[in-house]
């Protein structure tokens, strides 16, 4: 195993981006991490936002109904809490460390409003993509518990696996067509970690506190910055202040995507076929 790991090559970091604020549902404040003008996607990942406030006027108003057809929707709680219903019957609460993955599939029409009124907010959705072949599939929750989530070593790191595998820990989000790696990492003061990414896999690190130096080449990335990665099979980092990481990482679906508000297809065509569906009534048919 030992040799098997040296053998890895860890990623450099091709770009790093910083996020743009924006508002989005009823008004919440947030920053468009990925999705934006400087990064538009990262095949599979469509957008990623990060909502930080303890502001209540940043957030309490919500995502109020709003539909979803052709892609998936994955929501990560770090501090606060978030109720989800949709249209199928479908609710919970999202609070303090649990994650949800929602596929949206053929069509679902759902809310997220902050079960809060005051007090920090802090969480991410990320979109990800799916396949012409999985875009009319049935839709699905993936509601994953704070206490659910396994937590692995790294060495002077500790990850919570959220998705993927580390060592004998194993992520509780499965059956998911990118297969993908999703870890919380924290770093202490001279702390560090190597972990393996699959090969060819699209990744990016989220700094989401503090600062670390990141891949082969040690680049630089601070709080509310994604350091993209290039190609190898093993992603690094070290730090010097606390820090915590978001890693991410899934298939390239490598299909045109045409994209329009809350519908994500691989053709203008389709998206004039989605609107109309929702329009009507007949969203969920797809």
């Amino acid at each position: 195993m030992r040799v098997e790991a040296a053998r890895r090559t860890d990623r450099s970091v091709v770009r790093v981006v910083g996020g743009t604020r924006s508002r989005d549902g009823a008004g919440v404040a947030l920053t468009r991490m990925l999705g934006g003008a400087a990064l538009p996607m990262l095949d599979p990942f469509l957008m990623l936002d990060v909502i930080r406030s303890d502001r209540p006027e940043d957030y309490e108003r919500g995502f109020p109904k709003h539909p979803h057809r052709g892609f998936e929707t994955v929501t990560y709680m770090i501090e606060g809490a978030m109720k989800h219903e949709d249209s199928r019957g479908n609710r919970g609460l999202l609070t303090s460390g649990s994650a949800q993955w929602m596929t949206a599939g053929r069509g679902i029409v759902h809310s997220e409003m902050p079960q809060q009124t005051s007090g920090l907010l802090f969480g991410l959705q990320l979109w990800v993509n799916l396949p012409a072949a999985q875009k009319r599939m049935a839709p699905r929750y993936q509601d994953v518990a704070k206490e659910t989530i396994p937590e692995a070593d790294l060495g002077t790191a500790r990850a919570r696996v959220v998705a993927g595998e580390v060592g004998d820990k194993r992520g509780p989000i499965d059956g998911i067509v990118i297969a993908p790696t999703m870890l919380d990492v924290a770093l202490p003061p001279g702390g560090a970690f190597r972990q393996a990414l699959p090969t060819g896999h699209a990744a990016f690190v989220l700094v989401l506190e503090g600062a670390a130096a990141i891949g082969r080449d040690a680049t630089g990335a601070r709080a509310g910055e994604i350091a993209v990665l290039g190609e190898g099979d093993a992603v690094s980092a070290q730090a010097s202040v606390d820090a915590r990481l978001l890693v991410l990482a899934g298939a390239p679906i490598g299909e045109p995507v045409a994209r329009r508000g809350p519908f994500v297809m691989n053709t203008e065509a389709e998206l004039d076929r989605a609107w109309s569906d929702y329009r009507s009534g007949r969203l969920e048919d797809g």
